[in-house]
């Protein structure tokens, strides 16, 4: 069984675990990883049931004035990520689509119920980077977000940040 919990990202100059809108799960955020221009990824391990992550993105893109995304790993085989931004609203999407298929499928659920295409979500992503003044490409957004997780759904969901034009530090 593989790796289940959920990762926070946003731009601040403190850490985000400090925020207002994060004081609930504040005591098992752990820094994951810093990302160039202020940004951050928190980790949390969690059980399946991890509540409101949409509640939780808005409310870290109300308390820093910036985008924001939070992103529950589901047993390292895919990832739900739901994206907020001041202007743009918030979205849905997945990675490891197939695997996502299956979890679904026990609950007689289709990917449509609950996501967007894939290209759907590439154009909300493009204008979620837009917002977080970063300039990206279509395509490859649209690539990743087919992708599967190839071995692990973590990994996939780091390559969907570089994408997204949230650069690793040097």
């Amino acid at each position: 069984m593989g790796f289940w919990g959920y990762f926070v990202v946003g731009k601040n100059a403190g850490p985000l675990s400090e925020l207002d809108a994060l004081a609930e799960v504040r005591q098992d955020l752990a820094l994951y990883d810093e990302r160039a221009g202020g940004w951050q990824v928190w980790e949390r391990p969690s059980e399946p049931e991890v509540g409101d992550m949409g509640a939780l993105a808005r409310g870290v893109c109300r308390d820093t004035g910036a985008p924001a995304l939070f992103a529950f790993v589901m047993g390292s085989d895919c990832v739900v990520i739901e994206a907020a931004s001041p202007e743009g609203g918030s979205w849905f999407a997945c990675l490891g689509r197939q695997a996502m298929a299956e979890y679904l499928k026990a609950d007689g659920l289709l990917l449509e119920d609950l996501f967007l295409s894939a290209e759907d979500a590439a154009e909300k992503a493009v204008a979620w980077a837009a917002e977080a003044g970063r300039t990206v490409e279509l395509e490859p957004l649209t690539t990743v977000l087919k992708a599967e997780a190839d071995p692990l759904a973590e990994e996939l969901f780091g390559y969907f940040l570089d994408v997204l034009g949230l650069e690793r530090r040097q």
